[in-house]
């Protein structure tokens, strides 16, 4: 079985950095991937280097419109898919990685833990710590 890492140039324009993601999955299907994981803020510029107000606006709610895209391009291409992105649920902000499995069902999200915070890292400041534990996800592969 092969597995897929996707590490992209993510810009201020987040549905161009989806598009280039929805893109790369396609491309590491075609090359016989059946496991395809981004890595961390794949669709967003990776702000949690400098200290700033919490970017509310790029936060997103899971399930929600970028999962969706995705559960659509997985259940299309037969691919178990685990983004990362910047999500938002109440009040609090977290550091996900949402698992899609091949037939486009979002299975869980798993929250980043441990938030990191030293000079050049003040992650502190935008991520609430993980509450969804270490799960293992049964998927198709």
């Amino acid at each position: 079985m092969k597995i897929a890492l996707i590490q992209q140039k993510a810009g201020g324009d987040v549905a161009l950095n989806i598009s280039r993601g929805l893109e790369a999955v396609r491309k590491a299907a075609s090359d016989g991937a059946k496991i395809i994981c981004f890595a961390e803020l794949a669709f967003t510029e990776f702000f949690p280097q400098r200290l700033s107000p919490k970017p509310f606006h790029l936060a997103e709610t899971v399930p929600g419109k970028t999962t969706q895209s995705f559960s659509d391009l997985a259940k299309e291409l037969g691919v178990v898919i685990i983004l990362n992105l910047y999500e938002v649920c109440g009040e609090a902000t977290y550091d996900s990685s949402p698992v899609i499995d091949a037939d486009g069902k979002l299975l869980g999200t798993t929250r980043m833990i441990h938030i990191t915070n030293y000079e050049h890292f003040c992650e502190t400041n935008y991520y609430t710590p993980g509450d969804t534990g270490a799960p293992v996800y049964d998927t198709k592969f």
